[in-house]
């Protein structure tokens, strides 16, 4: 039998809990609820990053940003980095990507793709250039239809959404979806000639802000139907470390109206249905072309977003489950278990390790992550990591109200380089129990800690209480045994002086 096709899909920014198949009520997911009927659902699949760049590099090398040097959203995939399309490429396989990129930007790397088409969160790049295919849509439709991400409305300082009537096919996913199915065509037709196999990269856009969904998709989810996430008064108070109250007094939503609330939520739920019927239509063109049986089909997001989550929308330099919790679907139909959900703490850093081992590839030794549990016969593993920072001197309050208010999307954009590379925090997570601490913090700063059993909505560091002195001390253990097993990585340049200014022209703290 020839080795496996793969096919990676991926959104950008889709919590776990937007999705019917995770629990949610309102967010119909038929078509992943389908995937995974023919597949294993992993319960508790945590980012190694909750940001775009260091998440997916770690995907695709298969280590932690710290052990790569991509901390930050401006350091892509490095010179020399072993990743997955080096292997694939190296076994033969044809290989391609299409849509949202953000994990490599050299042409070294570009150029293991054989198919090569990018779509972003604001439209096509550049001059929509494509490699390996022609685009499935006329550019100037596609582009007709990218003009209000371009100069999106703005409810409030804190919230954006957009409800548009532009032809459904012209929109960024019905677009990647429609080059994939005419991708998996060309290679149905190729294949019955002796082609090899293939490994695509599906990357969604979506559901990332803009927040921007055709009126079709937002009208199935009218603000009524929306349920609002706990809060807790005081959650953000001085027990809170001042990082986290920082990014709530830039996204905190006390302002806003609930019906915008709603509606914002409504819209980020449309466009992750729209992304869900996308899938459908894969699926369908995998089986009508025959390629299902001997393609593994894989699903999962870089990281989440708040989403009304503590008080806030999009995301910030935290470790809530909102930002690290991600979907994650592995199915090979005929091979692996089907219909089976995993609940054992997983890394998303695990992926490419496993597809590797269902394709008989030799994983490379210095891949970290490992073969996924229940799709293949590695043990299950009961703790998992994330990481944040780069070293950077800390933002801090006064560095915030030097800014002009009212504080909003504005102030987390114009601070956006400053907050990623402060600090060096790190967290350990596993069914019971988060634990985050940053040796660069002050000594008066506050670690989490949160009792994933009594409290899962995350409401209430209990750091501090005494009855948790064991726990907090059992899991700086834990984090201080990774820190020396994946070592410090290679240094990562900090943002450059202009990204210091914030509001006035003074320099940047020393670390503290």
């Amino acid at each position: 039998m020839p080795r496996p096709n793969v096919l990676f899909i991926m959104c950008d920014q889709l919590k776990a809990t937007a999705m019917s198949l995770y629990g949610n009520q309102v967010c119909n997911t038929p078509s992943l609820e389908r995937l995974a009927g023919g597949g294993v659902t992993f319960e508790s699949a945590i980012t190694p990053h909750p940001l775009c760049v260091p998440a997916r590099t770690a995907i695709m090398a298969s280590r932690y940003p710290h052990q790569l040097g991509t901390r930050r959203n401006e350091t892509l995939m490095p010179a020399g980095v072993t990743h997955a399309f080096d292997v694939w490429k190296s076994a033969g396989y044809t290989t391609g990507l299409i849509g949202k990129n953000h994990c490599f930007d050299r042409s070294e790397d570009i150029d293991l793709l054989d198919v090569h088409g990018e779509l972003w969160h604001r439209g096509l790049q550049g001059d929509a250039p494509l490699k390996g295919m022609e685009w499935v849509r006329p550019v100037a439709k596609v582009r007709a239809a990218e003009t209000v991400r371009a100069n999106m409305p703005r409810q409030s300082p804190r919230i954006s959404y957009a409800v548009t009537d532009f032809p459904e096919e012209d929109y960024g996913t019905s677009v990647i979806t429609a080059q994939t199915e005419k991708y998996l065509e060309d290679h149905a037709a190729a294949d019955n000639r002796g082609g090899r196999p293939f490994a695509l990269w599906v990357s969604y856009p979506d559901p990332h802000e803009p927040y921007e969904a055709p009126r079709r998709y937002a009208d199935m989810f009218p603000p009524e139907s929306i349920d609002l996430p706990p809060r807790r008064d005081g959650e953000f108070d001085e027990t809170a470390p001042e990082r986290n109250r920082i990014l709530h007094r830039i996204l905190g939503l006390s302002d806003d109206s609930e019906e915008d609330i709603r509606r914002a939520i409504g819209v980020y739920y449309a466009m992750t249905r729209f992304v869900d019927d996308g899938i459908g239509r894969i699926l369908d063109t995998l089986e009508a072309t025959g390629l299902r049986e001997n393609t593994i089909v894989v699903f999962t997001a870089d990281h989440g977003d708040f989403m009304g989550e503590h008080d806030m929308i999009v995301k910030g330099g935290v470790f809530y489950d909102c930002l690290v919790r991600v979907p994650l679907i592995v199915s090979w139909a005929g091979h692996l278990p089907e219909g089976v959900t995993d609940d054992s703490m997983v890394s998303t850093i695990d992926i490419v390790p496993t597809l590797l081992h269902l394709q008989d590839i030799d994983i490379p030794p210095e891949f970290l992550g490992e073969p996924l549990p229940t799709v293949t016969d590695t043990p299950p593993r009961d703790a998992v990591f994330s990481e944040y920072g780069s070293g950077g001197p800390a933002f801090t309050m006064p560095d915030l109200e030097v800014m002009p208010e009212p504080y909003g999307y504005e102030t987390l954009i114009g601070s956006l380089q400053w907050r990623e590379a402060e600090g060096d925090r790190r967290m350990v997570r596993n069914r019971s129990w988060k634990y985050v601490h940053d040796p660069l913090a002050p000594p008066d700063e506050h670690d989490e800690l949160y009792d994933l059993v009594a409290d899962p909505a995350e409401l209430t560091n209990v750091s501090g209480d005494p009855a948790n002195s064991a726990v907090v001390a059992e899991m700086r253990q834990r984090l201080e045994s990774w820190r020396a097993a994946t070592g410090d990585g290679p240094a990562v340049s900090l943002p450059g002086q202009e990204h210091y200014a914030a509001g006035g022209n003074f320099r940047p703290r020393a670390r503290r």
